[in-house]
């Protein structure tokens, strides 16, 4: 097949919304929403404050199958606030990776995949939503006992805050060119450090430190895709079958530490520096 041809078949998994994206990654059929918007289950804090809440709170749960097996799916809505958690949003993945976890505790093998497109926690919410990140974060510890918890960050918000640790706690992560991922966002850390370290505006030099290319080679990421759903799920399909891994990322600690020991924050940070001090070299 040519390029031209492969691009015209081509399907964006980063131009689809958050339920499509759930739909898009499983199996043909298969989708079932679980708390869907006639639910109405939504968030009880934000109209308090003046802002419009959404039926769904920008989460969309739904079990499926991807390759015949069973899955959770939790897809978090990036055009809804950002993509920031509050309390029920995050009430919302939490409650269904523990059923997941209970699930196999039954002699059901259910995993999970995560579709993160998320700013982290809504400010709006504060310690309720912090509160259920860490809820999530147990729950993913909880899970993957048993079965992979997969992330897929596509883009275009990325994923940041409490949610990127999250996604380091996932079994696997794949990523696009589109994707980033890190814990502060880039204007918090210009706020911080001031536009001479980080600007803001500076697409291109933000993309080289947390875009998706850029984490797949520092190995902070498993997989790296085009923006294709065929090739996304294909991805999701084959660490399914593959099972857990030998050894989770964030067991890997004392390595990664090691590397960031050896960093020498004095310059501006470069995109070939991290590259090379992810990947075991002297910088």
């Amino acid at each position: 097949m040519t390029d031209n041809a492969r691009l015209l078949r081509q399907h964006s998994f980063v131009e689809l919304n958050a339920r499509q994206r759930a739909r898009a990654i499983l199996d043909a059929g298969s989708f079932r929403e679980l708390l869907d918007p006639f639910a109405r289950m939504m968030s009880p804090w934000l109209a308090k404050q003046g802002v419009v809440p959404q039926a769904d709170d920008g989460v969309v749960i739904a079990k499926g199958s991807i390759g015949g097996l069973p899955v959770v799916i939790a897809a978090i809505e990036g055009a809804f606030q950002g993509g920031s958690l509050g309390e029920v949003g995050g009430a919302k993945i939490a409650g269904a990776l523990e059923l997941a976890a209970e699930d196999n505790r039954n002699g059901i093998p259910t995993a999970a995949v995560l579709l993160l497109e998320t700013g982290g926690v809504r400010l709006q919410e504060a310690n309720l939503g912090l509160a259920a990140i860490a809820d999530i974060h147990a729950a993913i510890v909880d899970l993957r006992q048993y079965q992979p918890v997969i992330g897929v960050i596509a883009g275009s918000v990325g994923c940041f805050g409490g949610m990127s640790i999250a996604a380091g706690l996932c079994s696997y992560i794949v990523v696009t060119r589109e994707a980033r991922l890190g814990l502060n966002g880039p204007q918090v850390i210009e706020q911080e450090a001031g536009i001479e370290e980080y600007d803001s505006r500076n697409r291109p030099f933000i993309w080289s430190l947390t875009g998706g290319e850029q984490r797949f080679a520092s190995g902070l990421a498993d997989g790296f895709s085009i923006d294709d759903v065929t090739s996304i799920h294909r991805q999701v399909d084959t660490w399914l079958k593959q099972g857990l891994p030998e050894q989770q990322r964030s067991g890997q600690y004392a390595l990664f530490l090691q590397r960031l020991a050896q960093l020498d924050t004095t310059p501006q940070i470069d995109p070939q520096t991290v590259r090379t001090l992810y990947q075991g070299e002297q910088p």
